[in-house]
């Protein structure tokens, strides 16, 4: 299901958090929900954008939003990841590749001129009624905390 956009029914999912806690879509139903999908824990630039987002995290929980980031690392990876930032959000250990597929956020890369198959560093802001409100297909780690909280602004 490649290709969500704005207005479509967020795909429903269901996965580990770093506790090793299974977490839902509906755990966050009546909420705004900033889901965001990155490909490694501790790598620099999911480093920087979690960083971004637990630096920003007062302001989204003042506005009601929740956030979540999807990996498709382990609950204990996830675990030592969330311990060394102090990253006070959910964390999905998505091992099965289930979510990444849901949101089309899974498919082939490149790097150094080879090709392989990894999670896309991109995020949904999803409404409380559950519906797609804003699609960010390419995100600049360093500034995407500021640029969904400069967009939940408008939409909220």
């Amino acid at each position: 299901m490649h290709g969500l956009a704005h207005g479509d029914q967020a795909p429903a999912f269901r996965a580990p958090d770093q506790t090793g806690a299974f977490r839902s879509l509906e755990d966050f139903a009546g909420k705004w929900l900033l889901l965001y999908f990155y490909p490694k824990d501790d790598t620099p630039g999911c480093t920087k954008e979690a960083c971004g987002l637990r630096d920003a995290f007062a302001e989204y929980r003042k506005r009601g939003v929740e956030v979540v980031g999807v990996s498709c690392d382990s609950v204990k990876s996830h675990g030592k990841f969330a311990q060394k930032y102090e990253l006070p959000f959910t964390l999905l250990a998505d091992e099965d590749k289930a979510i990444v597929e849901a949101y089309g956020a899974w498919g082939e890369k490149s790097m150094y001129g080879k090709t392989y198959m990894g999670t896309f560093r991109m995020s949904y802001l999803i409404d409380p009624t559950g519906k797609i409100a804003k699609v960010y297909s390419k995100v600049k780690p360093e500034l995407h905390a500021e640029e969904a909280l400069n967009d939940l602004a408008s939409l909220q």
